[in-house]
């Protein structure tokens, strides 16, 4: 495993992030501020836009894991370091920051995992939400509960409401209500629902499974995949199709249906 240096946490939970990789192109970031919750203070935003730029610049990169440790998952932004510095300026520059790397994790041309063992609240849940699969403990749940403290969770609520339906979306966010692990995979949030101790084993199968596929058509189809989503369906199919054009006169595919036609298994499968 490699591991990636991450600035120092000022609770002594040593480095805010770990981040390590294996001969795989596997990258995991593990939120390390157990004892705060592993919130999204301001060095946790920097330590996980460092480790998204970082799996970005990594050409053997073939899937991100994003964990935590502790009993929770994420509770979002830190509250404390927020009221600290009671400026607009301040606020709009943490949001900003934090939204750059919401769109970093959607950019990444590898699949983003989320694995989550305990609470994911507010940015935490917008995290999971973020994500390209999310896989949850039994034990963990999920909430947009910035309302609690007068704070509509504006910015959660884009992942939130790209993942769930809108009027599902819309009552967690006027009612800081939470939702357990298994109404979050019935809602969509998350695909798979485990026990505790079963979660490494789910979350390394669906790895496994993912890295059986080539990585080029990974990359066109995460990437056309969330831009369809925001266009109008004439412009979806426009897309889509000079997408599986692409992909089909791409080498992989070639091999693949090549194979396919002589009943072997293709030469790029793991």
């Amino acid at each position: 495993m490699t591991h990636t240096a991450t600035p120092s946490s000022p609770t002594s939970d040593g480095a805010v992030l770990l981040h390590t990789s294996d001969a795989r192109g596997v990258h995991t970031l593990t939120l390390n501020t157990p004892r705060s919750f592993n919130v999204l203070s301001e060095a946790m935003l920097a330590a996980l836009q460092a480790a998204v730029d970082a799996v970005a610049a990594d050409p053997q990169a073939r899937l991100v894991v994003i964990g935590a440790s502790g009993k929770a998952f994420c509770a979002g932004h830190d509250l404390k370091e927020m009221k600290a510095s009671p400026e607009l300026s301040y606020y709009q520059a943490l949001f900003a920051r934090c939204s750059r790397l919401m769109l970093a994790i959607r950019k990444l041309e590898v699949p983003v995992i989320a694995r989550v063992q305990g609470l994911a609240t507010a940015a935490g849940c917008q995290l999971v939400a973020q994500c390209d699969l999310a896989v949850a403990s039994e034990t963990a749940s999920f909430g947009v509960n910035g309302i609690d403290v007068g704070l509509f969770c504006a910015t959660p609520g884009v992942a939130l409401s790209r993942n769930i339906l809108p009027k599902q979306a819309m009552e967690m966010l006027l009612t800081g209500d939470f939702i357990s692990a298994d109404e979050a995979r019935t809602r969509g949030l998350v695909n798979r629902v485990v026990a505790p101790d079963a979660l490494d084993a789910a979350v390394a199968t669906l790895v496994d499974r993912i890295l059986a596929k080539p990585p080029e058509a990974i990359a066109m189809g995460k990437a056309l995949f969330y831009r369809q989503l925001e266009t109008g369906i004439e412009a979806a199919y426009q897309l889509a199709g000079q997408t599986m054009a692409c992909n089909m006169a791409h080498a992989v595919a070639q091999e693949g249906v090549q194979a396919f036609i002589d009943k072997r298994a293709p030469s790029w499968r793991v």
